[in-house]
């Protein structure tokens, strides 16, 4: 497409990383997407796209839209990344592929059945633990705790410490961002953050066993270098991909899950009554909060969408919470709603990037769901709900609540 074809790139001076924005999008994500397929964020001279029949193009096309060059503002063609860059979130095929392929092995539904039942037991025990309390916070005594106990332990991560992946992966989250106060509250932890965290994926750091003779994830994954399927310098860092992200992601999901049924009651009633709508729930409230609100990628060359050009080597800022709220694709898109088929979403990402990890989410999530739901006859919000803001997540900081027992 020549020039004299393309049209002008609507601009707009918003911050999408500012104070008003992270507390609330919806408005924003409206406009955003009433301009049109792109828009030019002059702030930061970069391109956005915020609905979700072009979010979804650019994630598929990771050949136009790559993400080797980082998914933060920051461009690794210029600039250099404060930590080495994950070999599946910023990398492209092929050297992508060996260390996707091995995690997908790990990850896959089918392997994950044996934690199942064990999953099952500790959201129990945990549930067994607030029973009692005639108020809770959804946040703090639920939704971090639940991930804490069972994730690492199925990495094989020790319980020394382990409290530090929230901290580490809060400033992970931040950086994909502009240098920000978000990011600048982080700066005197992160290297010993990092530190601790680079420790733990060794191969003697990790357990070998989650129980029963279940290899934990991080023993398969050093048992994958030892085939020669990635490499031994490798293999930390794919474990390191599953501490960054594996934690706070599944926490924001399940927060999402308890804010949106604490405002939904009648969508808990659905639940309790059919506790098969676990996971289903879990998307929907994925799509519906998107804890993963962005992530950039860079254009490979100069780009048309639609009538307009994304100049080559620029960044393209996919906003996925718009994407999922789009009118054009999703009915009454700002409710949530059990009866809603939501897959399609793009919370989890789309294409060859898309979340390795979305199945231990579920899995988790769908523990703790059928747990809460077995036991609580309904989840009341108690006293107002704050949020916790991150350069690139969707989180809550507190959510107080009344579980009414059944």
């Amino acid at each position: 497409m020549t020039t004299s074809t393309t049209q002008a790139v609507p601009s707009i001076d918003d911050d999408p990383f500012g104070f008003d924005i992270l507390e609330d999008p919806t408005s924003f994500h409206r406009g955003l997407r009433d301009k049109g397929s792109l828009v030019h964020l002059s702030r930061y001279d970069v391109y956005g796209m915020g609905r979700h029949a072009d979010v979804h193009a650019a994630l598929v096309d990771w050949q136009s839209f790559e993400s080797a060059a980082g998914v933060g503002l920051s461009n690794f063609r210029y600039e250099t990344p404060w930590r080495t860059p994950s070999l599946l979130l910023e990398s492209n095929p092929p050297h992508h592929d060996a260390p996707r392929g091995v995690l997908a092995s790990i990850l896959n539904v089918r392997s994950l059945k044996g934690l199942r039942d064990r999953w099952i037991a500790d959201a129990r025990t945990l549930v067994d633990e607030i029973s009692d309390r005639s108020e809770v916070d959804a946040v703090a005594d639920i939704a971090r705790v639940f991930p804490l106990r069972v994730f690492p332990d199925a990495v094989g991560i020790g319980v020394q410490g382990r409290e530090m992946l929230l901290p580490y992966g809060d400033h992970a989250f931040n950086a994909f961002g502009p240098p920000n106060a978000l990011v600048n509250k982080g700066l005197d932890r992160i290297a010993d953050l990092s530190s601790w965290v680079m420790a733990q994926c060794a191969r003697d750091a990790l357990s070998r066993e989650v129980f029963d003779g279940q290899p934990t994830f991080g023993t398969q994954i050093w048992a994958a270098a030892d085939r020669g399927d990635i490499t031994y310098e490798q293999a930390p860092l794919v474990v390191r991909s599953l501490l960054t992200a594996g934690v706070d992601t599944t926490v924001l999901g399940i927060s999402a899950a308890l804010a949106a049924f604490a405002t939904h009651p009648e969508q808990w009633q659905r639940l309790r009554s059919n506790p098969t709508l676990a996971r289903l729930a879990f998307d929907e409230a994925i799509r519906w909060e998107s804890p993963v609100q962005t992530f950039f990628r860079t254009a490979t060359r100069d780009i048309a969408v639609g009538d307009q050009i994304v100049p080559d080597g620029k960044k393209i800022l996919m906003f996925l919470g718009s994407a999922n709220r789009d009118p054009r694709r999703w009915a009454d898109p700002d409710r949530f709603d059990l009866g809603r088929n939501p897959s399609g979403h793009v919370g989890f990402g789309m294409g060859i990037h898309q979340c390795v990890g979305q199945h231990v989410a579920r899995l988790e999530a769908e523990a703790l769901l059928c747990a809460l739901a077995e036991r609580f006859e309904a989840i009341e919000l108690t006293g107002t709900a704050t949020r916790h803001h991150n350069n690139t997540l969707r989180a809550w900081e507190t959510l107080p609540v009344t579980l009414k027992r059944a």
